[in-house]
């Protein structure tokens, strides 16, 4: 059987919180404090010592990412914690700084359709409270995509300026395209360089690699 776990609960939805007050109460877990913002939270945490925490990520009073950046502020203070996020939505930003948190072990983060399968949600708790990581599908495929487009960083217009240097336009020829001065565009590569992690060397042409860049996109 599985051991018993003392669970710090942070859900602002008083009908989702009470559900997994009684969810986990079935499968045998307790429940020691179950709030409703983040500021409670982090006072629990430090008042019951749990085993696990469990947060949603949109909490009072801004009910932006307050639930996910309590619970990195709880991991820089306490590594060795468990904790579990619960997402309608990926925030990609701070999913990182959790996931990246302490030695990247006992951290979690589903979104919450995977409340509804009872059984893998109770799987992954303990996993996490046990020194596992757990993370939902979604969530590993939009942090990789992440990864993988360097352009993301971009403005729109930064972004034609990288696509028509690409087709081979010089710096003129942009301009005359865009209808913007020649040291418009200067400023809009100097900006996508930047961008793109790409610092002055002898050894490369950056606008070289800002193109290939482009293209592996």
């Amino acid at each position: 059987m599985e051991r018993a776990l003392r669970v710090v609960l942070a859900e602002d939805s008083v009908l989702l919180r009470d559900g997994l007050v009684s969810l986990l109460g079935r499968c045998g877990h307790e429940v020691v404090a179950a709030v409703g913002d983040a500021e409670a939270l982090v006072t629990s945490v430090a008042e019951h010592a749990p085993d696990v925490v469990v947060t949603d990520v949109r909490m009072p009073p801004g009910f932006q990412d307050e639930g996910l950046q309590a619970a990195v502020r709880l991991r820089e203070e306490r590594p060795a914690l468990p904790v579990l996020v619960l997402s309608q939505y990926v925030q990609r930003t701070y999913a990182s700084e959790l996931l990246d948190s302490g030695d990247g072990t006992g951290v979690g983060y589903l979104l919450k359709d995977r409340v509804g399968q009872v059984e893998e949600f109770v799987e992954a708790l303990t996993a996490v409270a046990d020194g596992g990581t757990v993370v939902d599908p979604e969530v590993v495929r939009q942090l990789l995509r992440r990864r993988r487009d360097p352009l993301e960083r971009l403005t729109p217009r930064e972004r034609e300026v990288l696509a028509l240097i690409a087709e081979g336009k010089s710096n003129g020829a942009v301009a005359r395209r865009l209808v913007v001065s020649e040291a418009a565009v200067g400023k809009h590569i100097g900006s996508i360089l930047t961008k793109l992690d790409l610092p002055p060397a002898t050894e490369t042409h950056r606008r070289v690699l800002a193109v290939l860049t482009y293209l592996r996109a």
